[in-house]
């Protein structure tokens, strides 16, 4: 009788120190306010986002790889880079590009980009725009890629940390 008085005790106490619902997991009528459910999922960012269930969503990726032109003296070869580099902020500030970098040795891929684009033809429609492309100094391998819907988040992050711009 009296492990079946301490066992329910245990359990009358485990039911009191139940934390309380957090007021992130409850509605709010307060419009533009964050709401989130208990596991932390904000089905209004999701929405935004075009997230999928599994918070994912599709993009083109593209892979820079050198060109077949590259003899561009080094006056032509520095107009070329801050064209590309103005093109990237473009594509960026409309919105379609959501990530672009360099890779850091001097293979044949020469970096990457990921479009918020739904086919493969709607990149190569953007890549055209690209003087470096123009030019024959990089071409584009596209490929469409499965991805967190969050990354259409970095832009407005990289703002926020970048001191300086390209």
């Amino acid at each position: 009788m009296a492990r079946l008085f301490l066992f329910f005790g245990i359990l009358w106490l485990a039911s009191c120190n139940q934390p309380a619902p957090s007021a992130a997991s409850e509605t709010s009528d307060t419009p533009g306010e964050e709401v989130m459910d208990s596991t932390g999922y904000d089905a209004e960012l999701a929405r935004e986002l075009g997230a999928d269930p599994y918070g994912m969503k599709q993009y083109v990726m593209a892979f820079l790889k050198a060109g077949p032109t590259r003899s561009q003296d080094s006056l032509e070869a520095a107009r070329l880079q801050r064209a590309h580099l103005d093109n990237i902020t473009r594509l960026a500030e409309e919105g379609k590009l959501v990530l672009a970098g360099p890779f850091m040795d001097s293979g044949e891929i020469r970096g990457i980009y990921v479009f918020d684009v739904r086919t493969v033809e709607e990149a190569e429609a953007l890549t055209a725009s690209d003087p470096s492309i123009q030019a024959g100094r990089l071409v584009m391998e596209l490929h469409p890629w499965y991805g967190s819907a969050a990354l259409l988040k970095l832009n407005e992050w990289h703002a926020r940390v970048a001191k300086e711009k390209i």
